[in-house]
């Protein structure tokens, strides 16, 4: 069993090689799931990402997902030098992005940026695997439709694990799915986009020059109102993001009454994780339907 110094130097081994020297480490993030561990070294400071999730992938997927952003969008993504897994222990070593000052045109690029993310299309909505939101696997399958993706590889799954886990009863899951009918003509027929997939202020950081910066991705090919209604759901971002963002790519009318509608999918991902505190968010969006 290594500790933590021998992890982090092995760790440092298989992603940059045996010259890279670790001087410190000091623990900068620490959540439920994943610890973030600054490394300092003979190389310049880098960011390790670990966690113990059974899921071997996990940060293997994480790394795609930064490296397809990276291709994307000219907003940063930090570069990755490797994920693996040593032992008990998922990782990913990124660069380390020191925090800034927000530039005075922060909030524009942010909009900008993901304008340009969402120009990225493809013929059908997923992606060619699957991954992660969170420590939740993300189905990805391929379809054309996006309401049947939406349905069957965003609520779906996470409706089930919440009633096999006891979450809700059988009437609140019978009560969710008479939802399906009714969304057949809400949203309006767009190109596959690129989505950041979990694009909330938490995944934002300031980066050099006070630029913003993309981190912890969870990508697919979405319905491209799906990130815009995530960074709405807990505050939202200044106005000046979704000026620039409308700009580039404006909404179809109605987007206020189809936020609710989205955001069941980032609410079913936090019932999930931590509990029924997020049932009354997505009851609240149910009773609209009724």
């Amino acid at each position: 069993m290594l500790d933590q110094q021998q992890l982090y130097e092995q760790i440092l081994f298989e992603t940059l090689g045996p010259l890279t020297q670790l001087h410190a480490a000091s623990l900068i993030a620490a959540g439920n799931h994943n610890q973030g561990v600054r490394l300092d070294t003979s190389d310049g400071a880098f960011f390790l990402k670990l966690n113990f999730d059974h899921e071997l992938d996990i940060l293997k997927k994480e790394a795609e997902g930064l490296s397809t952003l990276s291709k994307s969008t000219f907003l940063k993504v930090p570069i990755v030098y490797g994920a693996g897994r040593i032992e008990d222990y998922n990782y990913l070593v990124s660069e380390f992005i020191p925090s800034g000052r927000p530039h005075p045109e922060y909030w524009e690029d942010l909009g900008l940026g993901l304008a340009h993310l969402h120009l990225n299309h493809h013929a059908q909505f997923g992606l060619e695997y699957d991954n992660f939101i969170a420590s939740l696997p993300q189905k990805n399958h391929l379809l054309p439709d996006w309401l049947d993706f939406f349905i069957e590889y965003r609520l779906e799954p996470l409706l089930g694990k919440a009633y096999f886990d006891r979450l809700i009863p059988l009437d609140f899951l019978k009560k969710f799915q008479a939802l399906y009918p009714k969304l057949e003509s809400l949203f309006p027929r767009e190109k596959p986009s690129l989505l950041h997939g979990d694009l909330w202020t938490g995944n934002i950081l300031c980066g050099p020059g006070g630029r913003p910066c993309l981190i912890d991705p969870a990508i697919y090919f979405g319905h491209r109102e799906m990130d815009l209604a995530f960074s709405r759901l807990f505050g939202g971002f200044d106005a000046k993001f979704y000026e620039a963002y409308e700009s580039i790519l404006p909404l179809e009318p109605g987007f206020e009454a189809r936020i609710g509608i989205y955001n069941l999918y980032p609410l079913l991902v936090h019932l999930n994780l931590f509990g029924t505190a997020y049932l009354p968010g997505i009851e609240k969006t149910l009773n609209r339907f009724q």
